[in-house]
């Protein structure tokens, strides 16, 4: 574990300093990987899970073991979710799935295919209280083979999709994006935020009784210079939205205005609340692995 000096923050309002020590220390507790993303807490076994999509590899990390190895091969996994039962959903990139592990430790697939065409590469994903689960997916894992299998893709859209949970219907629900990337809700649900990273904005759409969504505007815009874009994206509890973009991750508040931006040492791709008390922002930053104190907390 190595504490990281560098210029943390660039604060844009002064409610950022209400949201984040602006003298917290960013740690490194672990480097060496090829890509991380997908980070996903594991309250229950109190350690951090994460895709190593280069190495195609999941790991865990825990303050009492370390680095160690959850997950080998893993299809190039990308994004991670549990859902209310506490079983694992992952987005594969090599084989186009949203796979569950279920309690015997196989591996169920929720969706692959769309009209009969596969899926691009599902990417970022999350599960709604009612146990639906919604997913964006780009074709990364087609056009990188560092992070998937290089093939045309099948559909000629990158769209964002819901499983139903009551069938497991799989329905599309917005195909107007260039590259969705990361998602999530608001605290009451009746927004979906999703990013679009060549385009390096968010858009808010309205989520309707049956899990549809309608509108779509954009939202914000990720801006400055530094390498980065669109990715990773989560709401804390207090209702700010925290997205990754140039020079690290950007926070907004629910209205949208632009709180300040947390900077990080590599390109940072996602993040997640981990810890008893969900102070502790992980975040999965390229070759490495780090961690920094929030005075707000992420959501249980």
């Amino acid at each position: 574990m190595q504490s990281i000096n560098v210029t943390l923050f660039d604060v844009r309002h002064a409610s950022f300093q209400n949201i984040v020590a602006c003298d917290v220390a960013i740690e490194r507790l672990a480097t060496g990987f090829g890509f991380t993303e997908g980070p996903v807490w594991d309250a229950k076994n109190n350690r951090l899970i994460f895709s190593d999509m280069k190495h195609d590899h999941m790991r865990s990390w825990s303050a009492s073991e370390g680095i160690k190895t959850f997950r080998q091969p893993s299809n190039r996994a990308n994004g991670n979710a549990f859902d209310a039962s506490g079983r694992l959903l992952s987005c594969e990139h090599v084989t186009s799935r949203v796979v569950r592990e279920n309690a015997d430790g196989k591996l169920e697939v929720l969706a692959s295919h769309y009209t009969g065409k596969e899926l691009n590469s599902p990417n970022d994903i999350i599960v709604k209280s009612d146990g639906s689960i919604y997913f964006t997916d780009p074709t990364y894992g087609r056009i990188r083979g560092d992070l998937g299998l290089l093939r045309k893709p099948e559909l000629g859209f990158q769209g964002v999709y819901r499983i139903s949970a009551e069938n497991g219907e799989l329905k599309l629900l917005a195909d107007d994006f260039a590259q969705p990337n990361g998602l999530c809700f608001s605290l009451d649900e009746k927004k979906l935020f999703v990013n679009d990273t060549v385009r390096k904005h968010i858009r808010c759409f309205d989520v309707q009784s049956d899990g549809s969504v309608t509108d779509g505007e954009v939202w914000a815009v990720t801006t400055g210079d530094d390498p980065g874009a669109p990715d990773g994206m989560k709401v804390d509890s207090a209702g700010n939205l925290w997205c990754t973009g140039p020079g690290g991750i950007h926070v907004f508040d629910s209205g949208a205005g632009w709180l300040g931006v947390i900077r990080t040492p590599e390109k940072s791709a996602n993040f997640v609340w981990g810890g008893e008390d969900r102070s502790s922002l992980f975040v999965t930053a390229t070759t490495s692995l780090y961690r920094v104190r929030t005075k707000v907390p992420g959501r249980a």
